[in-house]
């Protein structure tokens, strides 16, 4: 029995580790990445969402040895988030109201990188880890630009479980940085390395449990 469960430890830490991701984006501040704060909290959720992804998606990639399960993982969470958006919306708020991170465009890019350095380990932490925290913020910018207000969506629809003190304020846009795609990129970019680092290592755990 011990046997067989270590083998699948993988498969179920895979589950977890998924799933477990979408709820803590679900809980970075307002449900899902920006939505309430907007612009003055689009640094901080670039550079959640970046690490985020990276440590799961690696780790997922590493384990199976194929390029494209990271793209498949982001898939996986994009699809629970989707879901959630649903159950929002079925409560009677508007689909602009939830905006999904944009994840496989930039896990993509970390399974190009390890297929392109031939499955090297290294490679896909440094190289794709960086190109995972340059790409997600632009992506997701992108994808901001496309909803029709968010701010004005907070105001309207604000979340029921927020306290008093919670309620959405009006961005001083600019006060604090200037570009915050530019901002969370560069701080994206530093903090995935080590990041990815971190899943990588954490194969590598699971690994030698399983052997032993």
């Amino acid at each position: 029995l011990m046997v067989w469960l270590r083998r699948t430890t993988h498969y179920l830490f895979i589950v977890v580790v998924a799933v477990n991701s979408t709820l803590l984006t679900i809980n970075a501040g307002d449900y899902i990445f920006y939505t309430d704060w907007a612009w003055t909290s689009f640094v901080v959720f670039s550079i959640a969402q970046s690490t985020m992804l990276v440590v799961g998606a690696i780790y997922y990639m590493l384990f199976t040895g194929v390029p494209g399960t990271a793209t498949y993982y982001a898939t996986i969470m994009t699809i629970y988030t989707w879901v959630a958006k649903g159950a929002w919306f079925a409560l009677g708020y508007p689909m602009d109201f939830i905006t999904v991170p944009v994840w496989i465009p930039s896990a993509m890019l970390l399974d190009l990188t390890y297929w392109a350095t031939r499955r090297n380990k290294h490679a896909a932490i440094i190289i794709g880890g960086t190109l995972v925290g340059l790409s997600l913020p632009i992506f997701n910018m992108i994808n901001l630009l496309l909803v029709r207000d968010p701010l004005e969506m907070a105001f309207k629809y604000p979340r029921p479980t927020l306290p008093p003190y919670m309620t959405p304020i009006e961005p001083q846009v600019g006060k604090f940085y200037n570009s915050p795609v530019a901002l969370g990129s560069g701080a994206g970019a530093v903090l995935s390395v080590p990041i990815a680092a971190l899943g990588a290592k954490l194969n590598t755990w699971t690994y030698r449990w399983m052997a032993a």
